[in-house]
């Protein structure tokens, strides 16, 4: 456990984040990958080691835990230039996917490869240890698919080896977990909500409040019921229900419509959510509203989302707040407030710092992660100093 570093990464349907270290490291990539080949051509070789490597991850992935084994991969932002680039479908789940997999070893070895002092070098292989936090939605983990994925991620060396990325290109990464922890995400959420880092209590209000947690990701939705410090598993529910397909077919509608070509799901978001010049686009040169499109399919999205939580609260009768976190909620927010003014009036929240909402998950499982990872030390070096007292 000495030489394994701290990995906390939530793989986000939008995009991937990871912490790691000591909080020395951080890593947001966009959750879309492309098959490739080999000999990719590039632009400007000669500048490639002047590049971000954030935006040319052109990789390698052996892992006996993948279906498709050793094929080459674009990753993140390079990959949203591809014509056959993948994001995860409606109704998949995120445990059984090869992409999530490549997306999670991609961060690793990018993480390795820029902290390679800290583990053993030969040559251009760098052995990479891990204690990996990470967590999966509820309704996987009451389907208990947490524990072959955990399974997956322990019992086996993953390489990734970079092809042409910038800074790291010929470099092997062998990745093996120590250990690895897998957290249902609304469980997580109530951690990063009530504790700090070292898991002290910071929101003395909260710890004792009947609490739901409505965590609206990119092709799910969880909530979570807290009472008496716990999620209560019994009554949590997950819904195959997210913001994806909506973003899709306002990215279909936009084609159809004015023939622009988004990349991404995330350029839609970035159209929903940026400041200045909201939900518009340019078309031939001249910024067109998109607003009709975009308030259409968002409003009955989020009324299938109100929906939920007007069942869920009708369940547990007794919740004094609901929280709404994720890249789904900052999406969704504005509409779905108005639908509750004009509605049931319920106490709901949601994070008005969007990075903190988005990046909660993470935060969450390095908390838990360091946590673990702590207490595993500190027991390690009381047997230790058993054993020398003994040979003493």
């Amino acid at each position: 456990m000495t030489n394994s570093r701290i990995a906390a990464i939530d793989v986000g349907n939008d995009s991937l984040k990871g912490i790691f270290g000591k909080m020395d490291g951080e890593v947001n990539i966009p959750n879309v990958i492309a098959r490739d080949i080999e000999d990719r051509p590039i632009i400007g070789i000669e500048e490639l080691d002047t590049q971000d490597p954030l935006d040319g991850i052109h990789i390698r992935v052996h892992s006996p835990t993948l279906k498709d084994n050793n094929a080459i991969y674009r990753v993140g932002n390079l990959a949203t230039k591809s014509n056959n680039s993948t994001e995860l479908d409606p109704g998949s789940s995120k445990s059984e996917e090869d992409q999530t997999l490549v997306m999670l070893f991609a961060s690793i070895a990018l993480d390795a490869a820029r902290n390679d002092s800290n583990f053993k070098k030969n040559n251009n292989v760098i052995e990479a240890n891990y204690t990996l936090g990470t967590g999966l939605p509820l309704r996987e983990v009451k389907e208990g698919k947490d524990v072959g994925y955990r399974s997956r991620l322990l019992g086996s060396v993953h390489q990734v080896e970079f092809l042409v990325t910038p800074r790291y290109q010929g470099i092997k990464v062998n990745i093996k977990f120590d250990e690895v922890k897998v957290y249902p995400e609304g469980f997580a959420a109530f951690i990063n909500l009530v504790m700090d880092n070292n898991l002290n209590i910071i929101n003395k209000d909260l710890i004792d409040k009947r609490i739901l947690i409505q965590d609206i990701g990119g092709l799910s939705t969880d909530i979570a019921v807290i009472k008496d410090r716990k999620v209560d598993d019994d009554k949590a529910q997950g819904f195959n229900l997210g913001v994806s397909e909506s973003l899709e077919w306002i990215r279909e509608e936009i084609r159809s419509r004015h023939g622009i070509e988004l990349d991404s799901r995330r350029d839609v978001v970035e159209i929903i959510t940026k400041k200045n010049d909201r939900n518009h686009i340019m078309v031939k040169g001249s910024r067109t509203s998109v607003h009709d499109i975009v308030d259409r399919i968002m409003l009955e999205l989020a009324k299938k989302q109100y929906r939920h939580l007007r069942n869920m609260w009708q369940k547990n009768s007794q919740t004094e707040i609901c929280y709404f976190i994720g890249g789904g909620s900052s999406v969704l927010k504005e509409y779905i407030k108005t639908l509750n003014n004009n509605l049931d009036g319920y106490n709901i929240d949601f994070f008005e710092d969007e990075k903190e909402s988005i990046w909660m998950m993470a935060n969450a499982y390095y908390k838990l992660i360091a946590d673990f990872s702590r207490k595993t030390q500190k027991q390690q070096t009381q047997k230790e100093e058993q054993k020398l007292a003994k040979t003493k």
